[in-house]
C-alpha cells in the first residue's frame, strides 16, 4: 500500500473511540455485550478503512474476508460506506460502488445499501446525487442506514427527543412520504445499540413512542436483535411479549436480517435462536419466506414495493404463527 493510500485511510476513515460504548452513552448490560457492541463497530471500522485504502473495490475484499463470520457483515457495511463516501468526494472517483457490488459484496447487498445510507448521513445533501442505489427495491435501505447513523450519533435527538424526518428529499418521486418510514426502521435497529442489546429496554423505549411509529421501529429492532445478538431466548421472548401488538413486524424484521445472514453465508446460532421465537422457522426457512414473497412483486401504485414485500413476509408469518 502506498504512501498516498495510507494517508486516504488515515484521513477518511473515523475516529475507533467513536465506536465506544461510553462514548456514545449508549446503556452497558453487561461486559459481554459491551464487547459485542464495540467490535461490531471495530469491524465496521475495519471494513471502512479497506475501501478507504483500496486503489480498486475488489481490492477489499481479500481483508474483508479474513473477518470472523459473525462481524463480516458488518465489515462489508463499514466498505460500502467508505466507497460511498470517496464517490461523494470531488476527487473521490466514481463507479466503486456498482464494482464492489460486482464482486463478493453481491452476497452482502443488503448490508451494502445500508451502508451507503451511511454515506448519505455525512455527506452534504447537494452530493447525494453520487450515491449509487440502482435497485427499486433494495434502495429504501439507503434510508434505514441513514436512520441507523442518526439514532447511533444524535442519539438524544432521535431516539430520546423521538425527532422524525419530514419532507424528506430522497428520492424525489411520488414515493418520497415513505421515506420516514423506511428512516424509521434504522433508527428501530440503532435502538438495540443505544439501549445495550437489553431486549426489555428496547421494547420500552419503543413503547414511548407514538403508536404510529412502532411497527417500523420495532421491525428494525428485531431485525438488529436477529443479526446483531447480543439477547438469549428469554431476553428476546420479553421483547416479543412488550411488543405484542407488532409481531407481524417483529416477525418481519427477524426474517430479514435470516435472509441477510443465510444469503452471506454468515449464519450464527443466535440467528436461529431469534428466527425460531419470532418467526416460528429455522433461518433458512425464514429466508424462503422473503424470497417467496418476491414473487410478481411491483409498486401497487400508492405503495413502494419494499413496503408491499415487507407486508407480505409479515401477513405470511402472521398466518403461520397465528399470533
Amino acid at each position: 500500500m502506498g504512501p498516498y493510500r495510507r494517508l486516504r485511510r488515515r484521513i477518511l476513515t473515523p475516529d475507533i473511540a467513536e465506536t465506544k460504548v461510553d462514548v456514545r452513552g449508549f446503556h452497558v448490560k453487561n461486559a459481554e455485550t459491551r464487547d459485542l457492541l464495540e467490535t461490531i463497530g471495530r469491524s465496521f471500522l475495519e471494513g471502512y478503512g479497506y475501501a478507504a485504502e483500496a486503489r480498486r473495490a475488489a481490492d477489499a475484499e481479500h481483508g474483508l474476508e479474513t473477518l470472523p463470520t459473525r462481524f463480516r457483515g458488518f465489515a462489508y457495511e463499514g466498505a460500502a460506506m467508505g466507497f460511498a463516501v470517496r464517490e461523494g468526494l470531488p476527487v473521490g472517483g466514481r463507479g466503486l460502488v456498482r464494482d464492489f457490488l460486482a464482486g463478493r459484496a453481491a452476497d452482502h447487498v443488503y448490508m451494502v445499501y445500508v451502508g451507503v445510507g451511511w454515506a448519505m448521513a455525512r455527506l452534504p445533501r447537494w452530493r447525494w446525487s453520487t450515491l449509487y442505489a440502482p435497485d427499486p427495491l433494495l434502495r429504501w435501505l439507503v434510508l434505514d442506514g441513514y436512520g441507523f447513523h442518526q439514532a447511533y450519533f444524535h442519539t438524544d435527538r432521535y431516539v430520546y427527543q423521538q425527532h422524525q424526518e419530514t419532507d424528506f428529499p430522497w428520492p424525489a418521486d411520488p414515493f418520497r412520504w415513505y421515506a420516514q418510514h423506511a428512516i424509521d426502521q434504522g433508527i428501530g435497529r440503532g435502538m438495540w445499540f443505544v439501549g445495550g442489546t437489553d431486549a426489555e429496554l428496547v421494547a420500552r423505549m419503543i413503547n414511548r413512542f407514538p403508536a404510529q411509529r412502532r411497527a417500523d421501529l420495532y421491525a428494525g429492532a428485531a431485525l438488529a436483535a436477529t443479526y446483531a445478538g447480543g439477547a438469549d431466548r428469554d431476553e428476546l421472548a420479553c421483547f416479543w411479549d412488550l411488543g405484542r401488538a407488532y409481531r407481524p413486524q417483529i416477525a418481519q424484521g427477524s426474517a430479514f436480517a435470516a435472509g441477510a445472514r443465510v444469503r452471506a453465508g454468515l449464519d450464527v446460532p443466535h440467528t436461529e435462536t431469534a428466527t425460531q421465537l419470532f418467526c416460528g422457522l429455522n433461518p433458512v426457512q425464514a429466508k424462503r419466506v422473503t424470497d417467496d414473497a418476491l414473487t410478481d412483486l411491483a409498486d401497487d401504485g400508492s405503495t413502494p414495493s419494499w413496503e408491499v414485500w415487507r407486508r407480505r413476509i409479515a401477513d405470511t408469518l402472521a398466518t403461520q404463527r397465528q399470533f
